[in-house]
């Protein structure tokens, strides 16, 4: 009888918001290629598990739960025993935090590979962290932790699955609006997580407005719940009606909703990333000039995305503390954005 060998076990870990995790996605599928009989899990915190539930490449999600089940020291030493009992082999870590390295330290993992940062000490393999600087995309920066793992990435493509139970949620949303096969949607998402990253509402619903007006769209305003007061002002602002995808609404159905638009008008954010996921083009907009909070780090990587930002000359950007009233974004007009959102509307 032949003695079974134990699977290769690799936990990667990204413990931040919806953009982050997106844009890891194209190592996990490094990752699986370089490993193709591994055990592979993703950790990641439940709000995004969307994201990553149904990735091919993964096959396991751990969820860290900070704010309830892994609370505190006991919940903390409660997600230490789990992934002891799970017995990983390699931890890479995408983005440096005390925790992240704690935990796999005290988790036992054998190699733990990541950025020297945030007690960095505690990895076993450690290069050094200059995300600050911006030198490159937020997937290049991941990709550099891959190498120090010994694992060649290439494709940049960034994935999310669309399960078929949000697609019929979605689907009854578009019907219960009047919205057919042959109406063309965009879909405009004027929140984001700070002000630095918010351009004034009203212009959402200006640029929102010109486009009913010519192209006879519609408009569908999406938003999280922190977005209710920002979608509301830019809804009741238009001169037409929009339609509103509640806040209530999970990212998978975001995703589902996203993949029947033709565009998405956005802040910097997380569904910017959502949409290319789902082949969506994307006029992101963009404030805040600190090289590590720019673009080249974090703007969309689809083939006909387009970014909006400005240089106002600011000696050194303070983003959420800023002294100018936000200069960038007010610079920013709204026939800037309406005139590339022309473009990728007519584009063959």
């Amino acid at each position: 009888m032949k003695e079974n060998k134990r699977k290769y076990r690799i936990l990667v870990v990204r413990m931040d918001r919806i953009g982050d995790v997106l844009l890891s996605t194209p190592a996990i599928k490094a990752v699986r290629e370089a490993h193709p009989n591994a055990h592979i899990a993703a950790m990641v915190q439940p709000y995004v598990e969307d994201i990553v539930d149904g990735n091919p490449y993964l096959d396991e999600v751990i969820l860290y739960d900070k704010d309830n089940k892994h609370k505190g020291f006991f919940g903390s030493l409660a997600l230490i025993l789990e992934l002891r009992r799970k017995g990983f082999d390699l931890a890479i870590i995408l983005h440096p935090t005390v925790r992240s390295n704690l935990v796999a330290f005290l988790a036992g993992i054998r190699e733990r590979v990541g950025y020297d940062r945030n007690w960095g000490f505690l990895l076993t393999k450690r290069i050094k962290d200059t995300k600050h600087l911006g030198e490159k995309h937020e997937i290049d920066y991941n990709f550099d932790v891959l190498r120090a793992a010994g694992i060649t990435a290439k494709d940049r493509a960034l994935y999310m699955p669309v399960k078929p139970e949000y697609e019929r949620v979605i689907a009854r949303f578009l019907a219960l609006n009047d919205l057919g096969s042959k109406d063309v949607i965009v879909a405009v998402h004027p929140g984001a997580s700070c002000r630095s990253k918010r351009w004034p509402a009203y212009r959402f619903g200006r640029v929102a407005d010109e486009l009913m007006d010519k192209y006879n769209i519609k408009i569908v305003i999406i938003g999280g719940p922190s977005d209710v007061n920002t979608v509301k002002e830019v809804e009741t602002g238009m001169l037409h009606k929009p339609i509103v995808l509640s806040e209530e609404h999970s990212l998978g159905e975001v995703a589902a909703l996203l993949k029947k638009c033709k565009l998405l008008i956005s802040n910097d954010s997380g569904p910017v990333h959502i949409a290319v996921a789902v082949g969506t083009p994307v006029i992101s907009i963009f404030g805040r000039l600190d090289p590590g909070l720019s673009p080249q780090r974090w703007g969309p990587v689809g083939q006909y995305d387009i970014v909006i930002h400005k240089d106002v000359g600011c000696e050194e950007c303070l983003a959420h503390n800023c002294k100018l009233s936000f200069k960038c974004l007010d610079a920013i007009t709204v026939e800037e954005v309406f005139s590339a959102a022309e473009r990728l509307l007519t584009r063959d």
